[in-house]
C-alpha cells in the first residue's frame, strides 16, 4: 500500500452517524511475544522487524539484516529482558491493554475489541470479533498519541489491508493522533502529578521512543519542510500532521504549560535506537549521563510516546535507565508510569468513542 493511500485515509475524515449501521471500536496496541522465551520471542521479533515501516529498506536487504543477523542473537537477549518485567498473569502490555479495554467497554454501548499490531493477538482477530457481533463500521484506535510510520501508520495500514481482504463490507474510520488534545493533556498531566507525589526532582525528562531521522523526512508531504533542526518543528506546516518529532515536542510544551513547569528543569529525549543511521536526538541514555554529571542528582522520567507500560518503559527506562543514571552519579530516580488503565484515561477514551458513535465527531 502506498503512502498516498495511507494519507488519504488520515483521521481528519469523519463519518456521519447512521441508524443503518452498527458501530464498534477496535483498540490496537503494539503487541507482545506469547512468553518471555527465545522460542516465542523470535517469531514476534521476525514479524515486527520485517515490517517495511519499521526497517524501511529494500526487502532483500531487510531479510538479510533481520533473519541473517539480528534474529541469530537478539531473541535470547530480548527474552532475558522480557523475563525481568513479565507478570504472573502474562505480558504487562497485554494485561494492561485488556484492563483498559474492559473499562472502556463498560462505558459504551458499542462492542469494543482489542488487537495487537504484532503477535498472536492480531488486528484480524479483533476485526473478526466485531464482525461476529454484527459490526459493519469500526472506529480504529491506534493506541499511540503521536503519528509515526513505525507505530501509528503501520497499524492503520495493516487494519486497512485486513479489512479489504477479510471484511470487504466493513468500513473503517481512524481516531486521530491525540498528542495535543486538551483533554488528553489534562489526563496525562494528572498522571505526572500523581507520579511525582513526594518526589522533589532536580530534572524531569520526557523520554520519547526514537525513530530514524529518515522516517521524519519520508513522512514529510512537502518534501522540503522537515530539516530536523532547531526551527522546523516550530514553524507552522502541513508536515506537522505526520511529523513525529514535532508532535513529541508539542506534547512536552503543552505539559510544561499545563503544569507550569520550570523550563530549566525539563527536557525531551529519544530512546530505543538501533545501530546504523542517525536517529532522533538527544539520545536518552546520553542524557542520563549528561544530567547526572551536571549535578542533577534527582531525576524523574516519563515516557509519553506510550500509553501502556511495556518492555521499553519497564525494562529500558525503569530498570536500565535507573542503573545508568546512578552509575553516572545520580542519587534518586523514578519512572512515572504510563497512563495504563487509569480511570480518567479510560473515561476519556470512552467519551471519544461515544461522541463518534453519536455524532461522527472525532477529537482534535
Amino acid at each position: 500500500m502506498s503512502r498516498k493511500e495511507v494519507y488519504a485515509h488520515k483521521p481528519y475524515f469523519c463519518t456521519l452517524n447512521s441508524d443503518a449501521v452498527k458501530k464498534g471500536v477496535l483498540l490496537v496496541n503494539l503487541g507482545s511475544p506469547d512468553s518471555p522465551t527465545p522460542k516465542d520471542v523470535k517469531p514476534y521479533l521476525d514479524e515486527f522487524l520485517m515490517d517495511e515501516r519499521v526497517i524501511d529498506v529494500n526487502p532483500v536487504l531487510r531479510n538479510i539484516i533481520v533473519r541473517g543477523i539480528i534474529l541469530q542473537t537478539r531473541p535470547k537477549r530480548s527474552a532475558e529482558a522480557y523475563s525481568k518485567i513479565w507478570w504472573p498473569e502474562g505480558s504487562p502490555l497485554i494485561i494492561i491493554s485488556e484492563r483498559f479495554a474492559k473499562k472502556v467497554r463498560e462505558q459504551t454501548k458499542m462492542p469494543v475489541a482489542l488487537g495487537m499490531r504484532y503477535g498472536s493477538m492480531s488486528i484480524k482477530k479483533g476485526l473478526q470479533q466485531l464482525a461476529e457481533k454484527g459490526v459493519d463500521e469500526v472506529l480504529l484506535v491506534p493506541l499511540y498519541p503521536h503519528y509515526a510510520m513505525s507505530s501509528y501508520e503501520t497499524v492503520v495500514v495493516k487494519a486497512m489491508e485486513d479489512q479489504k481482504k477479510y471484511f470487504p463490507k466493513m468500513k473503517l474510520t481512524t481516531l486521530p493522533a491525540f498528542y495535543a488534545n486538551p483533554d488528553y493533556i489534562k489526563v496525562l498531566s494528572k498522571s505526572i502529578v500523581d507520579g511525582l507525589k513526594d518526589f522533589e526532582y532536580d530534572h524531569l525528562l520526557f523520554s520519547y521512543h526514537g525513530i530514524p531521522e529518515r522516517h521524519i523526512r519520508k513522512n514529510d508531504p512537502t518534501n522540503y519542510h522537515c530539516k530536523i533542526d532547531d526551527r522546523c518543528c516550530f514553524v507552522n506546516s502541513v508536515a506537522h500532521h505526520t511529523c513525529y518529532r514535532h508532535q513529541c515536542y508539542t506534547t512536552t510544551e503543552l505539559l510544561k504549560k499545563e503544569l507550569a513547569l520550570d523550563p530549566e528543569k525539563v527536557s525531551s529525549s529519544f530512546q530505543s535506537r538501533l545501530a546504523g543511521d542517525p536517529w532522533l536526538k538527544p539520545y536518552t541514555d546520553y542524557e542520563f549521563e549528561r544530567l547526572a554529571k551536571e549535578g542533577k542528582k534527582r531525576l524523574a522520567v516519563i515516557t509519553p510516546a506510550f500509553v501502556s507500560d511495556c518492555l521499553e518503559t519497564l525494562e529500558e527506562i525503569a530498570m536500565e535507565g535507573k542503573h545508568q543514571f546512578m552509575e553516572a552519579g545520580g542519587t534518586d530516580y523514578i519512572h512515572i508510569p504510563c497512563l495504563n488503565d487509569r480511570d480518567d484515561w479510560a473515561a476519556l477514551m470512552a467519551k471519544w468513542v461515544n461522541e463518534w458513535e453519536a455524532d461522527g465527531i472525532l477529537p482534535v
